[in-house]
């Protein structure tokens, strides 16, 4: 009968026989040692994959732009269908910390804002004085994507934090997603 691997030939037996006792206790600790990173190996691999299906806190400024650009389509599509679902957050329009917000091009009022619709967005001002509503009314181009840096806290925080708005006009209205720098 032919041995089913080399440690059960005769010769593998022979060898481990004239092993002494220290030969066998460090045989058996460079086994446990290459085991024991093989299960440290897995447990990185498995913690960095999670890491990563978890996706980054907070949105970034592709992602922001991205969601400008499909709030756009949305609005250019149906306007009051878009805005319900800018205030609600539905279809994917609230992602982390971004956000659409609009606002009437005639008027300023904010038509959609997670905590600040109805106001006049012309007397918004950033955190640390800057008239970025007025900005954005004065500013705001239909088929033009624009920008404007100011403080704003992240959502549920109180923190100012530098922050990018990408602002355009589209069917009467000033839309902007903003993302923290941070």
């Amino acid at each position: 009968m032919e041995p089913r691997n080399e440690r059960d030939s005769p010769q593998h037996r022979e060898s481990m026989l004239s092993h002494g006792p220290a030969q066998i206790m460090e045989d058996v600790t460079v086994r446990q040692l290459a085991f024991a990173i093989s299960q440290a190996a897995i447990v990185v691999v498995s913690t960095a994959s999670s890491a990563l299906a978890a996706g980054p806190q907070f949105g970034t400024e592709a992602q922001a732009r991205a969601m400008l650009e499909r709030a756009v389509v949305a609005v250019k599509q149906d306007k009051e269908k878009a805005l319900g679902m800018f205030n609600t957050g539905d279809g994917g329009f609230k992602d982390r910390d971004l956000y659409v917000y609009c606002a009437n091009a005639s008027d300023g009022i904010l038509t959609a804002h997670p905590y600040l619709k109805g106001e006049h967005l012309q007397e918004i001002k950033g955190k640390k004085g800057y008239p970025l509503g007025k900005e954005i009314m004065d500013n705001a181009t239909e088929g033009e994507i624009k920008q404007v840096t100011y403080w704003w806290p992240r959502p549920g925080t109180d923190t100012p934090l530098e922050k990018t708005s990408f602002y355009t006009q589209v069917a009467g209205q000033n839309c902007g997603v903003g993302f923290y720098k941070e």
